[in-house]
Order: C-alpha cells, then sequence, then structure tokens
C-alpha cells in the first residue's frame, strides 16, 4: 500500500471513528427511526468513500457529514413521492380498467377457446363453417345456408351437431 494510500486510509477511519456515532445520534433524532438512521449514516460514509479526494483539507467534518446526509435524506424522499404518485396512477388505471378480466378469468376463457377449436377441427368443415358464421360472425341462417349451398334446416342441423360435441367437453355453459 502506497503512502497516498496509507494516509487516505488513515483519514476515512478517523472520520469513521470520531463521528460515525455522533451522526447515527443525529440521524435517528432528525428521522425518528434507528433503522433508517443506520441506512443513511451507511449511505453518508459510503459516499464520503466515493468521493475521496474531497477528504483532504475537510476542516469541518460534521458538518460535512450533515450536509452529506440531510442530501441522502432530500433524495430518498424525493423518490419515495415519485413512488407514491407511481403507485396512485397505478391504482387509477386499474379503478378505471375494472372491466378487464382478471388472469384466471383469461386463463379459463384460453381453455375454452382450445376445447372449442379442438371441436371444430373434429366436426366436417361446412359444420364449421355454419358455426363460425353463424355464432361468431352473427350471420343468419339462411345467410349461412345460401353461403354454404344448403337448406337452413341442414344449418340448424351442422350447428346442433357442433353444440353437441362441445357439451360432450362441457366447453359451452
Amino acid at each position: 500500500m502506497s503512502a497516498a494510500d496509507l494516509s487516505l486510509h488513515e483519514q476515512v477511519h478517523a472520520l469513521y471513528s470520531n463521528h460515525h456515532g455522533w451522526l447515527y445520534g443525529w440521524l435517528r433524532r432528525k428521522l425518528g427511526c434507528p433503522h433508517q438512521a443506520a441506512d443513511v449514516a451507511h449511505d453518508t460514509f459510503e459516499r464520503v468513500l466515493a468521493a475521496r479526494d474531497s477528504l483532504f483539507g475537510v476542516e469541518q467534518p460534521r458538518a460535512w457529514l450533515t450536509t452529506t446526509a440531510t442530501r441522502l435524506i432530500i433524495d430518498e424522499a424525493r423518490r419515495e413521492r415519485l413512488r407514491q404518485a407511481y403507485l396512485a396512477e397505478l391504482s387509477l388505471f386499474v379503478q378505471a380498467n375494472e372491466g378487464y378480466p382478471s388472469p384466471e378469468q383469461t386463463l379459463v376463457a384460453l381453455q375454452a377457446l382450445e376445447q372449442l377449436s379442438a371441436v371444430l377441427e373434429a366436426v366436417s368443415p361446412k359444420a364449421r363453417a355454419a358455426f363460425v358464421r353463424h355464432y361468431l360472425d352473427g350471420a343468419t341462417m339462411a345467410t349461412v345456408a345460401t353461403e354454404l349451398g344448403v337448406s337452413a334446416r341442414m344449418v340448424g342441423k351442422y350447428l346442433a351437431q357442433v353444440l353437441v360435441q362441445c357439451a360432450r367437453l362441457a366447453v359451452l355453459p
């Protein structure tokens, strides 16, 4: 270890030994919480170590430590205000979007869609087309019959065929 490093180490050690207890007590009175005081005292000395060039020539170490600690407290208060504002906005967003399904509801819907897809894959192409056009697209049975080139009665049979398969798998409530 060089002479400069040794001198810096001695200065940091002296600063910590001589002033940590005082700084902790001051912060404890100021903050009212021993845990938060310990955290800020630690962060203060951490910042002092990061700015080790300024250790040389400090005439009033307590004033310097107090200023550093106060700035850390202000920074934390700003972060806390920002955190609270974010949580408030998030709460408003959730309240405004109450109509959205929960993750559990989304999962149930996806599972039902997968089962319905399996049923539609298992039936004839005309039964599948009739179901999709009538129940999903909202087309009338007469329109579906014309599109498929079958009678409206046959469209009814196709729809019944798909619904029976759905009932067997309990896809639709």
